[in-house]
């Protein structure tokens, strides 16, 4: 069920948008903040930072990269499968062959727009959320133009935000590369 929060639910427009919406969605806003607090206020997020910027350094000051990296990979983990539940059981309400129609994609691009920060990614899957939204709301209002071009709308929109600054956004330094300590 949707729980509306008082006051903040009766905000124009981002009211009903933001403060009327599932306990996951809720939980999500929390694991956002949370994250983000983490990875730049407390040790573990420099720690992390440092294991995906240059774990050769942040084995020298006695990190252990690799098991930095498991439980890190695994709490990431936990989250997207909190993501995974949102669509699956709020969404989509049902769980289907190819149920998420190239949407793990746009997520990716969420994250590469959003420079690899908790705070940006979020906002920039807000942006392709909406870009998504409003095909399907141009759709129930008729407009004339084809709904080919109508299913094209969040790829487009995520195309030209990827490909517009993907130039200016580097990734952590060591993301994908195995560390062997040597």
């Amino acid at each position: 069920p949707r729980w509306e929060i008082p006051l903040l639910g009766d905000i124009p427009i981002i009211g009903p948008v933001l403060f009327n919406q599932t306990f996951i969605v809720y939980l999500m806003y929390a694991v956002v903040a949370v994250v983000a607090w983490g990875l730049y206020r407390t040790r573990w997020g420099l720690r992390l930072r440092a294991v995906g910027e240059h774990p050769q350094a942040a084995d020298t000051v006695g990190i252990n990269v690799n098991s930095s990296r498991f439980w890190n990979v695994s709490l990431a983990g936990a989250i997207a499968g909190i993501g995974g539940a949102y669509f699956t059981l709020v969404s989509v309400g049902q769980f289907t062959k190819e149920m998420t129609a190239g949407l793990g994609f746009i997520a990716l691009a969420a994250v590469i727009f959003g420079r690899w920060d908790p705070l940006r990614a979020t906002l920039a899957a807000l942006l392709f959320g909406f870009a998504t939204n409003l095909q399907n709301l141009l759709t129930v209002l008729r407009t004339p133009i084809p709904s080919e071009f109508m299913l094209m709308l969040p790829y487009v929109v995520t195309i030209i935000a990827v490909a517009g600054f993907a130039g200016q956004i580097r990734g952590p330094a060591a993301a994908g590369k195995p560390y062997i300590k040597g």
